[in-house]
């Protein structure tokens, strides 16, 4: 009886939540303790809903109440623990790796003291006590605790299987045991399958075959196409290259015609100055003779009758040989910004940038190393960011700050949702991946044009028709598009890989830990280039990054 009392004190003073002894214990307002830290942590779990219950009562609280330290509880458990109180052993209590747990319980499990064969559950004997009070439930066969209670349920109906068929000498569900299908029957079900997948394969070769002959209509375009380009390419170079002759054979001309102006106007200049120095070889010789006359007389006589010497011309400038180097400076000119044209207009004409849009586009990879082949490098654009998101690490990740960033004002920015948007955009086939922590994030795709100011639909990724976005909160994931909400199930990462194919219209969101397991996929028409985005709930801390591919 001792050991009984002690028993029940054990559980009077023990968290429903961790099965522990209470440590710091709080109490709520419908009466029930906790330890603080254990409801603590189950409400930060209901942070994001509109209320917060008790684990207990299940009564309702439409504000996080204030937790508040139970004194007289905390000093009680002290003393109680003095007077040798311990929580029950692990080993008698709880469920280790070999034993049956309690299907019921929350957090840390019981070890389960019966399996019921009817709700296919096990329970410990907390929970097991209805089975005991509520007559509906006395009928239940009880059994001792078993791992194998789905070996009971059939897989083809989804019910418990009570009944043995002796011809297949195994146990079938009471549903099994009304269908009995004869050979005859089946045979023709399945031929009836057989003729739908037949319909199936023959519509897929028409459609496919449409395909060949859309492919071979194209190919005939692209040869029309491509001869008259070449043919009218070869006029065009053709008269360019008539032009230049002739611009060629101008300039020709126009330089030997300056050529013979210069050279008459040299001659003629020459020819001047050959007589003006005949002239002064002819004085000088005059000067000359009479300098040595030796009668006075005669020299007085002769020497008024000398005549003047002429006016001399003007000095003559004497243009340098290089008159005619501004010709070919401008030629030079002429050509280098030829040249400068014809190289952009090839890096345009360029066939790389042609692209049939009927031929099939790639299949989507199948492995991550698949994937990489198509990584992209994406960083934030700061003037699309909230001004409550910090950008770091070259802008690749964003951080919900508990201060307001100083971001001068644009028009791109998110006036009043926590977003922000890719300085790249996003055409063709890409991959990136996204690493998260905290409570939710959105990772999204959007075109351009989606509002920025606001807290309107038209400005949240996956509430209107301009963006695609996979919310992640802890091990959950939802996506939205159009304001629609699909749930998806799928295993927990902290890491989200994205998948595009621009002009297949394709969209994939994965899972990506040691292994990619597809989450969503979407299958649409894309009418502009896509922007990568980031939303995130307004937690301090919560973080998004672009990770760096290796």
């Amino acid at each position: 009886m001792a050991q009984k009392a002690v028993q029940l004190d054990q559980e009077t003073f023990s968290c429903s939540i961790c099965l522990d002894l209470l440590k710091d214990p709080v109490t709520t307002s419908c009466g029930h303790s906790y330890c603080m830290n254990c409801i603590k942590s189950h409400w930060d779990v209901e942070d994001c809903k509109s209320s917060y219950s008790c684990p207990q009562c299940r009564k309702t609280f439409t504000s996080r109440p204030v937790l508040l330290k139970n004194t007289m509880l905390a000093d009680l458990v002290e003393e109680l623990k003095k007077t040798g109180l311990q929580a029950a052993p692990a080993d008698h209590c709880y469920a280790g790796a070999e034993d049956v747990a309690c299907d019921v319980c929350t957090g840390r499990k019981l070890k389960a003291h019966k399996s019921c064969l009817i709700c296919l559950v096990s329970y410990c004997e907390k929970h097991l006590q209805p089975h005991y009070d509520v007559a509906q439930l006395k009928k239940h066969k009880l059994v001792e605790p078993s791992k194998k209670l789905q070996e009971n349920v059939c897989s083809r109906h989804d019910e418990v299987m009570k009944m043995f068929c002796r011809t297949d000498q195994q146990l079938v569900c009471y549903l099994c045991s009304e269908e009995e299908v004869s050979a005859v029957g089946e045979t023709a079900e399945r031929q009836r399958e057989l003729e739908g997948s037949r319909q199936n394969i023959q519509q897929r070769i028409q459609d496919r075959e449409k395909d060949v002959k859309l492919l071979q209509q194209q190919a005939e375009a692209i040869n029309l196409s491509a001869d008259k380009a070449v043919e009218d390419s070869e006029k065009i170079f053709t008269e360019l290259i008539r032009l230049l002759e002739k611009r060629s054979s101008d300039v020709k001309q126009q330089v030997r015609s300056q050529q013979k102006r210069e050279e008459s106007r040299v001659r003629e200049l020459q020819e001047k100055l050959e007589q003006e120095i005949t002239e002064l070889k002819r004085k000088d010789a005059e000067l000359k003779k009479l300098s040595h006359t030796e009668d006075h007389t005669q020299f007085l006589h002769n020497y008024p009758s000398l005549s003047p010497l002429s006016q001399s011309a003007s000095s003559i400038h004497i243009c340098p040989l290089s008159c005619f180097e501004d010709v070919t400076a401008a030629v030079s000119e002429v050509r280098d910004k030829l040249q400068d044209v014809l190289r952009e207009k090839r890096t345009n004409v360029s066939l790389t940038g042609t692209e049939v849009d009927v031929l099939l586009p790639p299949p989507e990879p199948k492995t991550r190393a698949g994937f990489l082949k198509y990584s992209r490098e994406i960083t934030l654009d700061p003037n699309t960011a909230y001004t409550w998101l910090l950008l770091s690490e070259g802008n690749r990740k964003a951080t919900v700050m508990s201060e307001q960033q100083s971001y001068s004002s644009h028009p791109d920015r998110f006036t009043e949702e926590w977003q922000v948007l890719s300085r790249e955009s996003l055409t063709g086939c890409c991959y990136w991946e996204v690493e998260r922590r905290g409570r939710g994030v959105d990772v999204a795709v959007t075109y351009k044009n989606i509002s920025r100011a606001g807290a309107s639909d038209e400005c949240g990724f996956g509430r209107n028709d301009k963006s695609w976005a996979l919310y992640c909160k802890n091990n959950s994931y939802t996506f939205w598009s159009n304001d629609v909400q699909t749930p998806v199930s799928g295993p927990e990462s902290s890491r989200v890989g994205v998948y595009l194919d621009h002009s297949a219209g394709i969209l994939s969101f994965y899972s990506v830990s040691e292994t990619m397991t597809l989450l969503h996929r979407v299958q649409t028409t894309f009418t502009q280039p896509l922007y990568a985005g980031l939303a995130l709930v307004g937690y301090t801390g919560v973080s998004a990054e672009f990770c760096k591919q290796k």
